[in-house]
């Protein structure tokens, strides 16, 4: 594959900084693909925390129509649901684009920009009422795709390397996605297995919502 393709990850405040950085880390491993972090406007933009920031170098309007959108998530989602701008932006990309992919709520946002409406579609696991909300029908597989209608949506902050991977198969071919797995190194062995909320118990979840009452 010689051709070059730009693909286009919107960062904004409070993104959650593994949602765009992970598939990024995969994405920038195939030498034909320039990523392009967009935003309302040129400069940093700090993640959910505030303790990460990442460069925006182009503005929305500047990258109007990226082959590919891998756009993250974060609770910094939440006012993008209402924002003309993020949303116009977001259907003139797709009409154009080869893939218009999410991670966590980033789906949410596709799904207010109208282009989720009856598709399955899949979210961090605490937000399906909020993707629901916008006519998809929320479901926990980790990757969910829809290839005639060129999109793609990852579950929660990791699974957005998955997507990555099968968006370089896409893109590329198999070997290429499994070079840039190497690259990374990805060969996941986590020391607990509780990635889901099915493998959680109750003191997991209560320690869950302790945590997000603090960070309120």
């Amino acid at each position: 594959m010689t051709d070059r393709l730009q693909i286009a990850i919107p960062l904004f405040p409070k993104y959650t900084a593994l949602d765009a950085v992970g598939p990024y880390e995969v994405l920038q491993r195939i030498p034909t693909f320039d990523i392009v972090f967009v935003g309302h406007d040129r400069g940093e933009v700090r993640s959910e925390n505030s303790m990460i920031g990442l460069t925006v170098d182009a503005t929305f309007e500047e990258v109007a129509t990226p082959d590919v959108v891998v756009f993250p998530g974060g609770v910094g989602t939440r006012p993008l649901e209402h924002d003309a701008r993020v949303l116009d932006w977001v259907r003139q990309a797709h009409a154009g684009s080869r893939f218009t992919t999410s991670v966590c709520t980033g789906s949410v946002v596709l799904g207010a920009a109208g282009l989720l409406q009856g598709l399955t579609a899949t979210t961090h696991w605490s937000c399906y009422r909020e993707l629901a909300a916008h006519g998809a029908e929320p479901t926990p597989t980790r990757v969910v795709e829809h290839l005639d209608e060129r999109i793609i949506t990852s579950a929660g902050v990791s699974s957005g390397i998955d997507m990555a991977l099968r968006l370089v198969e896409l893109l590329a071919d198999r070997t290429a996605a499994q070079a840039a797995q190497l690259m990374i190194e990805y060969d996941p062995q986590p020391p607990f297995d509780c990635g889901s909320v099915a493998k959680a118990d109750d003191d997991v979840m209560t320690r869950i919502l302790e945590y997000a009452a603090l960070r309120q």
